[in-house]
């Protein structure tokens, strides 16, 4: 699928542009061990450094990036971002903007005298007739110190300005750097079209699978990933230079050495 990112002509060689979510991998998962003691189980047993749903969901769609270091401090924020001059009218100059804590009052997420984060995008995004771009935190990143609340927009019609990017911050401790480049949004184009739920029994021939299939993943390791997971192909911006390495092998091992982004 084609997707077209614009930005000012001012930004186009100092703005991070948007990359597939795969290059964004934290160095957590590169980092994490293979396999840990389960005192439930009594042995070593397999961490999700293996689990292919788990590294696909975070290698899913695109990343939006921050555009510029941002300094969090004493529930502060300010960056030091040496913008150019811009040739649209009405576009933003600050990486981060508010919503006020009233827009989300009656919500399990709204805390009187708390402001919602706004992140505001600097890249269009268009998509083909009839996707619509689902936008959400990215997926098990719960390191990070917001989560992005999750939003669709009709991106095949709604593409003359960037889409902005709320979130609730969730760790009021943190103080530190949120670099320029890490990860804001993870969106995945989504079809519009009904859905159709077809539910009822198993036929007898389905209770096989059903027994066979649960035996395998009982007895052995790995069958998901090697004979029920698609291929993925890998996917990059235009105009960027070089695809990403594989972060994910086989076995579902990160190794990202060179190409690794801010996470």
């Amino acid at each position: 699928m084609r997707i077209k990112f614009r930005c000012d002509p001012a930004l186009i060689d100092s703005l991070p542009r948007p990359a597939p979510a795969r290059e964004f991998l934290p160095d957590w998962l590169r980092d994490m061990p293979r396999s840990a003691f389960s005192s439930v189980h009594g042995e070593d047993v397999r961490t999700v450094k293996h689990c292919p749903p788990f590294i696909d969901a975070m290698s899913q769609g695109f990343v939006m990036p921050l555009p510029c270091d941002v300094m969090v401090q004493d529930g502060r924020m300010s960056w030091d971002w040496d913008i150019p001059h811009l040739s649209v009218s009405m576009h933003p100059r600050a990486p981060i903007s508010f919503h006020a804590p009233a827009q989300v009052e009656g919500t399990p997420f709204h805390t009187p005298g708390q402001v919602v984060v706004k992140f505001n995008s600097f890249w269009t995004i268009e998509l083909e007739p009839g996707w619509s771009l689902f936008a959400t935190h990215p997926a098990n990143r719960f390191d990070l110190p917001f989560r992005l609340l999750s939003g669709i927009v009709d991106s095949d019609r709604f593409h003359d300005v960037g889409i902005l990017f709320p979130a609730i911050w969730v760790d009021p401790a943190f103080s530190g750097l949120l670099p320029r480049g890490m990860p804001v949004a993870q969106c995945m184009p989504v079809r519009r079209e009904p859905l159709e739920l077809d539910c009822g029994g198993l036929d007898a021939g389905g209770q096989q699978d059903y027994a066979r299939t649960a035996h395998t993943l009982l007895s052995t390791t790995g069958h998901y990933r090697k004979h029920a997971r698609a291929p993925r192909s890998t996917g990059q911006a235009s105009g960027q230079a070089g695809a990403a390495p594989d972060e994910m092998r086989a076995e579902g091992i990160g190794v990202e050495p060179e190409n690794s982004r801010p996470a």
